[in-house]
C-alpha cells in the first residue's frame, strides 16, 4: 500500500493510499478508524477524491466516530 498524501482537514487524521487499483481513504480518531475504498476507475484522480471529502462528508465521518466511541464505551462498561 502506497501513501499518496495526507488529507488536510479540521476533524481527524486522514490519509489517501493507493493499492490494487483502488484509492483507500483512511480516517483515524484516537483508537478508532474508518476506511473507504474507491476504484481508480470510478474517479479521474486524487483531486476527485479530495472533492468528495467536503465538510458535509467529514461531519458525517466525525458523527460516525462519535457513535463508534459510544458503542465501544458501552461494551467496555458492560464488562465491568
Amino acid at each position: 500500500m502506497r501513501l499518496v498524501k495526507n488529507i488536510e482537514n479540521d476533524f481527524c487524521s486522514a490519509n489517501l493510499y493507493s493499492f490494487n487499483n483502488k484509492y483507500i481513504i483512511k480516517f483515524e480518531a484516537g483508537n478508532l478508524e474508518q476506511i473507504y475504498k474507491v476504484s481508480e476507475l470510478d474517479v479521474s484522480g486524487e483531486d476527485d477524491i479530495e472533492e468528495m471529502l467536503g465538510d458535509t462528508f467529514m461531519k458525517k465521518v466525525m458523527q460516525r466516530f462519535k457513535e463508534m466511541s459510544e458503542d465501544f464505551e458501552e461494551i467496555l462498561d458492560s464488562i465491568d
